[in-house]
């Protein structure tokens, strides 16, 4: 098709992102030395061709989605991202923008390649210049004084037609002159009250019939009759009315004609009766355009499109062409074609050529179907008009996200201008004839541009060699990646007994922090196996605490910490502080349950290797984009939990604590009134405080709970030989407190500890004889006596003590003794007695290796 290789000549350079321009928002117009530029970003650009300079560059308030350009009226439409239309008159700029306050520093977001010169100020777009806001539209045409929009609804796609305003007019909500539903559309998420950016934006265009002289946008064309009332109808035809043609991203191509659009308000019938759907290509719509594929008649001046042609994203192509049938009769013949994809963007240039671009190549096909010129008043014609198979010509350009043809079109062959997914503005010279030119003589001007063109493929190319190794190494580290975690969840979940070879232990103690006593828990790592923990491991706590005893309306809270892990060879440790409380208001909500498991992000390891390997894909990757990922998709593995009650978080002064538990003030310095209240001393230097007068007239609050010394004998075994019953039943309360070993050595068998709030709590263990429960005479007991000021510190001692001894007889019971005969009559009067609201509880355990009573 092209003999040679394009001529490819650079005009500028625009900033674009980091992984550079995604294809879909920028969008490249043309009309004689102009072209207007935009990349997806706020700016749109005026550039000057033949002087090779920068003239204007116009800031929007959002992102800037379309451009359509009224050449015969001198202005420019933008459609704003969640914002509008705005309308720019290209003679009277002064009355669509604000000059004032030009930013001068954004001037660098672009640089002339060619010489250098500085670009223009940067001009924002004055607010008035909305002449349509709506933050639902997706796209938009003009045809005359017609302004056609598509909005995306809740559930469907809406056209609406407006009265096109002129620059500087107001619109008014009055102007709209027609509405229809389309099918119905995928809502896309966003934030409550603001709607997200589609992924694909829809298609919108007018088709003409050859009688209307109506001017048009750069988006429209104007079809041969035949084909026109083939597809539209006849009553559109002979009403010489434009039709509006709508590709959406769920494959549908949709028409509606103009006329029909604007008389439905005045005799509204069924909406649906307006929509036709001409075609679905199963994949979202990205272009839409007519091209001329049959030479013209001598007699026929006017050229008018005789083929429509319709892209999809991942390159099906719809042809569609007026051709007789065998019948005779003239019909619509429909061909569907297979070209490179994913098509990034396309462009229909004369000689009935087609242009489009991928992520590897920018290509060109050929739509004639040659012989002689086409008669349709001729029936014996040639029966299918399109060819049978569309091969495509490279033109070895890659990643040109936006296109255009040029106005200025060579004798013989074609001109287009290209915007490249690294942000430059570049025009490819073609020379389309048939024929291979005889070879010419080198001149040292084509050797000097042979060579720029070869050396600009070779880059071209190795920019694509390094981002595809890149691209290959990232994925082959998350696969190793991958591979390391799933070692590590099958080594945990199959070590379910004994030894685990990632574990974690839990440790409490009391801590000094910013003039305050903390209770802290330390979650100890230890990494026994053979793997290493790298990146997108963490270690996540969780803290979850109870309601408050006293507050029956409050309900637990719970907090989760993450802590990446990063490095974590075989024999490492990592060690985690974490603090318990009290709160602000100076109160620990005992129990406390601290759980540890081992998290494993998907999304931080396979994220990146999911993008796209090419940065003009990254709107349009056939992969998995990483938002496919939820935000908490992992592995989670359970490691330890314990369960931290008022016995672990006692603390006994009067002991010999070691230096990291000899803390300085017992009570919580958090609350200003209460130690506002602790100065306030009454005569002789006793406290004046709640706490106090609580503790001077009113009695302890006392809970006792007797324990068989069967039990505990057989609990406790050799472990605590030579000591009493009572101080190895105290040492074995008190063993996760880090007083255990002081008890053991004291050889103690009561304590008085101090509450995490301030509060003293009294512990007595003795031995004594429960009688009348057994008919075999008095049974041997060990008394358990909890005494506190504060009932809600009394309750929570309590209920550690009642947990511990519930866990020692599950785990006595095992082991097959039978229980002792006891009068059950007498404890249930002991039961209601108790249940009489009293200071002084107590409860009576005769507990036997099987059970409680």
């Amino acid at each position: 098709m092209a003999s040679r290789a394009p001529r490819v000549e650079y005009l500028a350079g625009f900033r674009c992102p980091l992984g550079g321009l995604a294809a879909g928002k920028p969008r490249v117009l043309c009309h004689g030395a102009e072209v207007f530029l935009s990349t997806g970003s706020e700016l749109v650009y005026v550039y000057d061709q033949e002087g090779r300079l920068l003239t204007a560059v116009y800031k929007f308030p959002g992102q800037v989605w379309h451009l359509e350009l009224l050449a015969l009226r001198r202005a420019l439409y933008v459609l704003c991202a969640q914002s509008g239309i705005y309308c720019l008159s290209l003679d009277q700029a002064g009355r669509s923008v604000s000059q004032d306050g030009g930013d001068g520093g954004d001037s660098q977001g672009t640089e002339d390649e060619q010489d250098g010169s500085p670009p223009s100020s940067v001009i924002p777009v004055d607010p008035g210049a909305c002449v349509l806001p709506d933050a639902t539209l997706c796209a938009f045409t003009i045809l005359d004084d017609v302004l056609v929009t598509l909005a995306q609804g809740p559930t469907q796609w809406k056209v609406q037609l407006f009265e096109r305003p002129c620059p500087g007019e107001d619109p008014r909500p009055g102007g709209q002159i027609g509405e229809v539903h389309l099918s119905s559309c995928t809502p896309t998420a966003g934030s409550p009250g603001e709607p997200a950016a589609p992924r694909f934006l829809p298609v919108l265009c007018c088709a003409s019939p050859p009688g209307s002289r109506a001017p048009h946008s750069s988006r429209g064309f104007a079809l041969e009759g035949a084909l026109f009332g083939l597809l539209f109808g006849a009553g559109a035809a002979l009403l010489e009315s434009p039709a509006i043609l709508c590709g959406l991203p769920d494959g549908q191509l949709c028409c509606v004609v103009l006329r029909t659009l604007v008389t439905s308000r005045s005799a509204p019938g069924d909406p649906k009766a307006l929509v036709k759907i001409l075609h679905h290509l199963e994949e979202p719509v990205v272009f839409i355009g007519a091209l001329r594929t049959e030479p013209l008649a001598e007699d026929v001046e006017d050229e008018h499109s005789d083929c429509l042609v319709v892209l999809g994203h991942h390159g099906r192509t719809l042809a569609i062409k007026a051709s007789w049938n065998e019948a005779g009769h003239l019909a619509p013949e429909l061909r569907e074609y297979r070209l490179p994809g994913p098509v990034l963007c396309a462009a229909c240039g004369g000689h009935s050529r087609l242009y489009l671009s991928s992520p590897s190549d920018l290509c060109v096909v050929d739509l004639a179907r040659g012989g002689s010129p086409w008669d349709p008043a001729q029936p014996d014609g040639a029966l299918g008009g399109l060819p049978s198979l569309l091969c495509p010509t490279s033109l070895s350009i890659c990643s040109v996200v936006t296109l255009s043809v040029s106005s200025r079109t060579p004798e013989g062959g074609a001109e287009l201008l290209a915007l490249s997914a690294k942000g430059r503005l570049m025009t490819c010279s073609l020379d389309l004839h048939r024929e291979t030119p005889c070879p010419t003589s080198v001149t040292s001007a084509n050797t000097g541009q042979k060579i720029k063109e070869l050396l600009s493929g070779i880059g071209t190319v190795s920019e694509r060699v390094s981002s595809l190794k890149k691209a290959v190494d990232q994925r082959n580290k998350a696969l190793t990646c991958l591979n390391e975690a799933m070692n590590v969840s099958c080594a945990l979940l199959s070590s379910r007994e004994g030894p685990r070879p990632i574990s974690c232990a839990i440790t409490t103690a009391w801590s000094c922090l910013q003039l305050q006593d903390v209770l802290t828990a330390t979650c100890l790592l230890e990494n026994s196996s053979s793997f290493s923990l790298d990146r997108g491991w963490a270690l996540c706590v969780q803290v979850l605490s109870s309601s408050r005893a006293l507050d029956l309306g409050s309900a637990g809270s719970a907090v989760t910490y993450t802590i990446p892990v990063d490095q974590l060879g075989p024999g490492g440790r990592r060690e985690v502080t974490l603090p318990l409380g009290p709160g602000e208001d100076g109160a620990l909500d005992l129990p406390v349950t601290v759980s540890c498991a081992l998290f494993y992000r998907l999304r931080e390891v396979v994220g990146g290797a999911l993008a796209p390997t090419d940065p003009a894909q990254d709107a349009w990757s056939d992969e998995c984009p990483p938002d496919v990922l939820p935000e908490q998709d992992g592995v989670c593995l359970p490691l330890s939990e314990r369960t931290v009650d008022m016995l672990q978080s006692l603390r006994f002064p009067s002991l010999a604590v070691p230096p990291m538990q000899a803390l300085g003030p017992l009570s919580p310095a958090g609350d200003p009134i209460h130690t506002f209240l602790g100065t306030c001393r009454g005569p002789g230097g006793q406290l004046a405080g709640p706490s106090s007068l609580r503790a001077k007239y009113l009695p302890p609050s006392v809970a006792t709970i007797k324990v068989s010394t069967e039990l505990l004998r057989a609990a406790f075994g050799d472990g605590h030989a030579g000591m009493s019953l009572g101080c190895a039943t105290l040492q074995w309360l008190l063993a996760e407190n880090a007083v255990g070993d002081i008890v053991r050595a004291q050889a103690l068998s009561s304590v008085q500890g101090v509450a995490p709030d301030g509060t003293e709590v009294h512990l007595i263990v003795r031995e004594v004889a429960v009688t009348d429960l057994c008919p075999a005479g008095p049974i041997q007991a060990v008394e358990i006596q909890v005494e506190s000021s504060s009932l809600a510190n009394m309750c929570r001692t309590h209920h550690a003590i009642i947990g511990r001894l519930q866990r020692m007889v599950v785990e006595q019971a095992a082991r097959g003794s039978s229980p002792p005969d006891l009068r059950l009559q007498y404890l249930h009067q002991i039961h209601a007695n108790h249940e009489l609201p009293c200071p002084e509880w107590d409860l009576c355990l005769a507990v036997s290796p099987r059970g409680t009573c």
